[in-house]
């Protein structure tokens, strides 16, 4: 089973090098037991472009869609058994330490129709 992994933190969230080099070891070891698929971390939610269609008129709004305190910062996607799993997986990823993970099941029937 996929998952993604939401990470989101606040605007006073600095990352350190020792936290730096704790995600690359993680990610290390969960490529190295062939759970991590794939992860990035992402630009500032003030570079975001918001996009909505309605009535056919596409509006596009500089900005994250919501304006929560956390932001999301990066997502990482693993494959493993089941959602225990995953949050095990998750709560081992050093920014469980440093900020917030959800855990989000892929809908992987519905992702079958297109690949």
């Amino acid at each position: 089973m996929k998952f993604l992994l939401i990470i989101s933190h606040d605007a006073h969230f600095r990352p350190t090098k020792d936290l730096v080099e704790d995600i690359f070891k993680w990610m290390d070891e969960m490529t190295g037991r062939g759970i991590l698929i794939h992860g990035n971390p992402l630009r500032p939610a003030e570079e975001a472009i918001t996009v909505r269609v309605r009535g056919g008129k596409i509006k596009a709004v500089k900005g994250p869609s919501t304006h929560a305190k956390e932001k999301i910062s990066a997502y990482v996607l693993i494959d493993c058994l089941e959602m225990d799993d995953a949050v095990k997986i998750a709560s081992a990823h050093p920014m469980a330490r440093a900020a917030t993970i959800e855990v989000r099941p892929v809908w992987e029937e519905l992702a079958v129709i297109h690949g």
